[in-house]
């Protein structure tokens, strides 16, 4: 018997600690080289774990478990890596029994009693189990029949729009909760968010934390969006949100104040002042909140700051960010406002010194030339760090960025 140990990889200079989040493959399972066997919760990104050869799965560590790096992960007999093709052919035979004919399709190399046909992907895997949809009812479209992340998608969507039939509907409803229920339940942290929560605390504690506001009326901002969002569509292929031009108006305001783009050095002797602005972008997922930055945004237009960060909304959705592209960042912009927020004071996001939370669109009666007018008005608050930045510069970075907003001619134009 010879044995492959499979042990925790270093990940990043920051990670020293993952938790086995759950488990690909099955214990005995035969697996591939460099088939993904489980995946990892770091405490910036989920990430899978490659078996380092072919042959039996041996678990060692259990789901939930919470790993040092070079912990041993699992076992790998590979001298039983030879029983695959025969246990696997055995498994696809009475699904080609079934198999819809489709000759048309059929490689003529006989693919179609390859292991793979209507073997899922890990990542498809994952979907069609979230999704509670069996894998033998559907077909994949990848090489050999194999289920990709798309056909699993697919899958998962038409059983959503699917109409559930009155019986099932009946069956699968919860029971109802009885009265004066006093029932507790217990679930374990992700590692995301109990990271999340160190973090904040930390930042409570360890920084001078005021918050200063302002209002924004955003009638000149929607004005400008209804009049271009079609030619702006038409050719970016994107829409104008809000998001880009809260982030280029506070890139330009940056640009002209450095010292709310910068940063203590961490033995806090020192200022770290940055000649390029990186904005991380606060998106709520369902293991917890991420902050993964878009680089250079005082250097970009609207249209990619848009695609960027529509790419990197998906990804932190679906658990698909990297390290790398969590890693970084310079100032920060959290929007509570598609929650309903009215008022929040957002905490910073070490190491930076700055972050601006953005708040929901209220029609509110304000004073203009000295009448009372109905205008779309937004909250916007600016935490920071006062051993980086004073109380004057905080105020002024606001105003430049509410006079930006309200007077689009001078963000357009970078003044």
């Amino acid at each position: 018997m010879s044995i492959v140990e499979m042990k925790v990889p270093v990940i990043g200079e920051s990670v020293t600690e993952v938790t086995l989040s759950q488990w690909l493959k099955a214990d005995g399972d035969i697996v591939e080289m460099d088939e993904p066997i489980c995946e990892f919760e770091s405490d910036k990104a989920t990430l899978e774990f490659p078996a380092e050869a072919a042959g039996k799965l041996i678990y060692v560590a259990a789901e939930g478990d919470d790993l040092e790096i070079g912990a041993l992960v699992a076992k790998i007999d590979t001298s039983a890596a030879g029983q695959a093709p025969a246990k696997t052919e055995e498994s696809a035979a009475p699904a080609k029994e079934h198999a819809t004919p489709a000759p048309a399709a059929t490689p003529a190399t006989g693919s179609s009693s390859s292991y793979a046909s209507g073997t899922p992907s890990p990542a498809a895997a994952k979907i069609l189990r979230e999704g509670e949809v069996a894998p033998e009812t559907v077909n994949g479209s990848g090489r050999d029949g194999r289920i990709t992340k798309a056909d699993a998608q697919n899958a998962v969507s038409n059983k959503a729009a699917a109409p559930a039939k009155p019986a099932e509907v009946q069956k699968e409803a919860p029971a109802p909760k009885q009265a004066f229920s006093r029932e507790v339940r217990t679930e374990k942290m992700s590692r995301m968010r109990r990271t999340i929560a160190s973090r904040l605390v930390k930042a409570k504690n360890e920084t001078a934390m005021l918050t200063t506001f302002n209002e924004v009326d955003m009638s000149a901002i929607m004005s400008l969006r209804k009049r271009v969002q079609e030619r702006f569509v038409e050719k970016n292929g994107i829409k104008l949100g809000f998001m880009s031009l809260f982030a280029k108006a506070c890139a330009n305001s940056l640009m002209e104040m450095p010292g709310v783009n910068a940063q203590l050095s961490e033995d806090g002797k020192q200022m770290i002042f940055h000649d390029y602005v990186d904005i991380s972008f606060a998106i709520s997922t369902p293991t917890g909140l991420v902050v993964p930055p878009i680089k250079n945004i005082e250097s970009k237009g609207f249209a990619t700051v848009e695609r960027e960060l529509k790419a990197l909304a998906a990804k932190a959705r679906n658990n698909e960010l990297s390290i790398e592209e969590m890693q970084g960042g310079t100032f920060t912009i959290t929007n509570g406002g598609v929650f309903g927020s009215m008022l929040s004071t957002p905490i910073i996001n070490e190491p930076q010194s700055a972050i601006l939370g953005m708040h929901n669109i209220v029609q509110r009666p304000v004073a203009v030339d000295g009448e009372v007018k109905i205008r779309p008005i937004m909250y916007v608050a600016l935490s920071y760090d006062h051993r980086v930045i004073d109380g004057s510069s905080s105020v002024t970075f606001l105003v430049k960025v509410k006079e930006q907003l309200e007077n689009p001619d001078l963000l357009l134009l970078g003044v």
